[in-house]
């Protein structure tokens, strides 16, 4: 089967909830049921006028507050804080699958961080434990204050907070609530309900389920997409499930067509063509994305999918730089149009340049939707006031 690149975009945005109107409830229930669409929501600290996750979460549910997170992971547990490529929420349902993650990164971490920590590195894990046992969620200004036995390239952390994130990352503690962006630390078995936390699957179940579990949520894939969703399968294995599958007749074979013609041997579920005919048709609503949205975390596949070539280059000096560290995305219908370049000033969303992209003509009504969806965004980040500057409608700048 050959897929279109105009189907394979719908299909694809509407399994990341792009295509429908970003209407409806978005806290309590509604909010847990987007999360567990998505996968997962990443989570970052940098907040131009909103934080990365907060506005994963608006651009689908405008009705979103970030108070609707805090309690669906803090209160109501039905989400939970830990790894895919990066920090991420991730609904609770999930957390035995988990478990694999966790033996993974305490058999890795474990060597490193002793050796870059010196000898101390495991009666500090001890000594951390029983802190949080005794007294508690903390975070890392709870504990002594201490210092780095010698310069260790991991921004020279203290001991204590080397064993927080190593018994996180290994599944000892669990995250029990940020306070502004600071995470507070407790005892795996005081935050996980009991029903995920001992529930037990064998590494092939969990291989089974990572695999299809990130099917369902792209659509079609390639192997090593299907082990990058989650971070969560290792690439062979993902390799070695598709392989079967398709022997099995699990998933088929499609030929996905990329925007500049040439196609991508990907798998799909077999009902792939009953899933398109039910993919509701895109509207012309313009939404401003997060540079981290799960849409957009793979670039190479952004740019064969939409010709959106997008990199956030942190360590390019900037005479180089073809547009700001931190531009969002701006997406039409099932198009990406350009990206804005935009962030708070006291009060203020100030507006400083907006880029089309190569053939994306700036009339009068494309125009009007940007600028509402500016709008939307300056209320969300609690912005008194709304600043363009001048000329901030700008050409399309040519990309390497």
């Amino acid at each position: 089967m050959e897929l279109s690149n105009a189907a394979a975009r719908k299909l694809f945005l509407h399994r990341h909830a792009l295509i429908e109107p970003p209407a409806g409830p978005a806290k309590g229930a509604a909010l847990s049921e987007l999360v567990q669409r998505l996968g997962f929501v990443q989570v970052d600290s940098v907040n131009t006028f909103a934080r990365a996750h907060d506005l994963i979460l608006w651009s689908r549910r405008q009705s979103y507050r970030p108070e609707g997170l805090r309690w669906i992971n803090d209160r109501a547990r039905t989400t939970f804080e830990h790894w895919t490529h990066d920090a991420s929420i991730i609904p609770m349902e999930f957390y035995p699958m988990w478990r694999m993650r966790f033996d993974r990164d305490r058999a890795r971490l474990h060597g490193k961080w002793k050796d870059w920590h010196g000898q101390g590195f495991h009666a500090e894990i001890d000594k951390v434990l029983v802190h949080v046992a005794d007294n508690g969620p903390c975070c890392t200004t709870d504990l002594a204050d201490d210092t780095a036995e010698k310069s260790t390239g991991w921004w020279d952390w203290r001991p204590s907070k080397v064993a927080l994130e190593y018994l996180w990352r290994s599944g000892d503690l669990a995250v029990a609530k940020r306070r502004g962006f600071r995470k507070f630390y407790d005892l795996a078995e005081r935050v996980i309900p009991a029903e995920r936390l001992n529930a037990r699957f064998t590494d092939a179940e969990i291989i089974d389920w990572g695999c299809a579990a990130a099917l369902d949520r792209l659509g079609f894939a390639t192997s090593g997409e299907l082990a990058a969703f989650f971070d969560l399968v290792r690439p062979q294995d993902a390799k070695a499930w598709v392989t079967q599958a398709l022997a099995e007749g699990r998933v088929v074979e499609v030929d996905v067509v990329c925007v500049d013609g040439r196609t991508r041997r990907s798998i799909a579920w077999p009902a792939i063509e009953r899933h398109l005919a039910e993919t509701p048709d895109p509207g012309r609503r313009v939404r401003i994305l997060s540079p981290f949205d799960p849409a957009l975390r793979d670039r190479n596949r952004a740019e064969r999918l939409f010709g959106f070539h997008y990199r956030i280059e942190i360590f390019v000096p900037a005479p180089k730089r073809r547009y700001g560290y931190y531009v969002f995305p701006v997406m039409e219908g099932t198009d990406l149009i350009g990206r804005i370049d935009m962030a708070r000033q006291g009060d203020e969303l100030s507006v400083r340049a907006f880029w089309p992209e190569n053939k994306v003509r700036m009339g009068r009504g494309r125009v009007e939707r940007l600028t509402s969806e500016i709008e939307r965004a300056a209320r969300f980040g609690g912005c008194g006031a709304l600043r363009f500057s001048d000329g901030w409608l700008r050409d399309a700048l040519p990309v390497d």
